[in-house]
Order: C-alpha cells, then structure tokens, then sequence
C-alpha cells in the first residue's frame, strides 16, 4: 500500500510534467500506440465515471440547495469561453476552416477533470468544482453541438445528432453510472475513493498518448501553424481563467470557491474535443484541442502551485465560504 501511494504521489505532484513527456513520446513514436487509438471513448468514459463515484452526496446536496456560486461558474465558463474562442477563430483562423472549427470546439465542451485536481491543490473548494463540472457534463450534449453547428457550422458542415449522441455516450451515461453505483453501492465504492484520481489520471494519459499519435501527422504536416495555434491556446486558457477569477472576487465570492471557479473556467476538456473533432471533423481540427490540453495542464498546474505555495487560504477565508 505505502508503494502505491508513492507512485500515487509521484503521479498526482508531476502530472504536467507527465502530460508533456508522453505528448512528446506520443508525436516521436506515434507507431507504438497504433493499438489503443480505439480506448479514446472508453477512457474518457471512465474519467466520468470516477467523476460520478467520487462525487460526496453530502456536499452536493449542500451545494444543489444553495446554487448560486455553482450558477455563476457555469454561467462564466459558458460565455467567457466561448466568447473567447469564437474570437480567436474568426480573428486569426478565418482562413483555416478546421483549424477554426478545432478552436470553437476547444472552448465549447465541459471543464476538464484537472480542473477538480488543481482546485483541491489551490486549497479552493472541491464540492463545488466537482458540482460545476458535473453540471457542465449534463448540458454539454445540448450546448456543445448546438454551438459548433452555430458557429462552425459556416466553416465546416457538422453533423448535430452523431456528435449530441457521442457526448452522451461518453460523457453523460457513464457519470449517470458512477453515480448509480455511489448509491447502490456506498461501502464498496467507499475503497475505491481514495484512488479515482489517480485512476482518473491514467486514463488521461491513455487519452493523451491516443489522441496525440492519431493527429501525428497533422501535426507534422502543419508545423508551420503550430506557434500560432500554441499562441491561440495560450489566449484561449488564460482570459476565461483570469476573467472568471476577477469577476468572482468583484461579486465578492469568498475565495476558496473563487479558485474553483478560476480552474473551472479555464480548463476545457480539450481531450474530449479532440476526440470529437478527429471523428466528426478531421484530424486536423484536433490539433488545436492537442495543444490546449497540454496547455491547460501546464498552465493549471502552475496556477495551483502558485495558491498554494505563496497565497495559502486562511481559515478565515474558510468560515466564510462554508457559511455562504
């Protein structure tokens, strides 16, 4: 046991790191990995599904009663995000209809799990990140297709019933699940808790190393673009996550779920996108999803490092979220 919470730890504390060896490993050696490109679903699905296991009911209930900071997060992540994006697409990739549509995608799908994993590091409050992203995954298979089809629909002709169905088979069924077997199931799901992050976490490099030697050849095919769409990602992480931060504080939210809105806004589930871009776009629209992610990551995890070696909560700060 104390072995596997070492390994654990070394997971959990150098994910970005990870995150970009085995991108790299993935774009050098895209040969190596031709045999699990078809675990891209099931391993995103198995993300959700933990998602829902490790949901604590107690906190949720708290949360479902006294709605009003999970609404602001979700209502920031929705627009912010999406004006971002949009903004990016039509500005600098006007002319490059699938890099655009990738971009749109980026930003139209539910937060990413690393998100609940730096708000926990950051010290902000996990019940509501979770509660956020959750709610995310259960408007996702409305929001995102309607507005890809929306906005990218004039670059690209995408279809809205295969990809509403494929996020619901991905996303919504298996958090339903999890969920189910919390429930029917609460002792035995009781000692599997500890570890569905790090599970979470292996899944995600399974997504990674799938997701980045499928778009191995569009991404060495467009390296010329690749500074640009890194560039874009950047802008596209950093002002929803800044902004969403900045307008919690000016609502005067306290400052523990203030954080957890911060990750929630600015991390996408860009594994997610790339998926569904490579099978209802094309490889090519995936390549701004691939940089995101390891953006996201990157970025994410220096954020929650920054919270939590240099502005640790006080308990102070603590009270107050608990008691609003």
């Amino acid at each position: 046991m104390k072995v596997l919470q070492i390994a654990t730890n070394i997971i959990s504390k150098y994910l970005p790191i990870w995150i970009v060896l085995l991108s790299v490993i993935a774009y050098l050696a895209p040969e190596l990995f031709i045999h699990i490109r078809g675990l891209t679903g099931a391993a995103l699905g198995t993300i959700f599904l933990l998602m829902g296991l490790s949901l604590s009911t107690d906190k949720l209930i708290a949360i479902i009663k006294n709605p009003k900071f999970a609404c602001i997060g979700v209502f920031l992540k929705w627009t912010l995000n999406i004006v971002v994006a949009i903004g990016i697409a039509y500005l600098f990739f006007r002319d490059e209809a699938e890099i655009a549509t990738g971009i749109i995608l980026s930003g139209t799908v539910p937060s990413g799990t690393s998100a609940n994993i730096y708000t926990f590091m950051a010290g902000g409050e996990v019940a509501l990140s979770i509660t956020m992203a959750t709610m995310d995954t259960f408007i996702s298979p409305v929001l995102t297709p309607t507005l890809v089809q929306v906005f990218a629909g004039k670059l690209i002709p995408i279809a809205f019933w295969p990809l509403f169905l494929n996020i619901i088979y991905i996303v919504f069924l298996p958090l339903l699940a999890g969920l189910f077997i919390q429930w029917k199931w609460t002792k035995r799901v009781e000692v599997i808790k500890p570890y569905t992050s790090v599970l979470s976490q292996l899944a995600l490099f399974i997504v990674i190393l799938s997701v980045i030697s499928s778009a191995q050849q569009s991404l060495q095919q467009n390296l010329s673009v690749l500074p640009l769409v890194f560039a874009a990602g950047v802008f596209q992480v950093c002002i929803p996550m800044v902004g969403g931060y900045i307008i919690s504080k000016l609502l005067k939210v306290a400052e523990p779920n203030a954080r957890a809105i911060l990750f929630h806004t600015g991390i996408c589930n860009t594994a997610l996108a790339a998926t569904l871009a490579m099978e209802h776009v094309s490889s090519l629209a995936a390549v701004p999803a691939v940089a995101n992610m390891v953006i996201n990551l990157t970025v994410g995890a220096l954020a929650a490092s920054l919270f939590e070696n240099k502005f640790k909560i006080s308990e102070r700060d603590n009270r107050i979220a608990a008691s609003e």
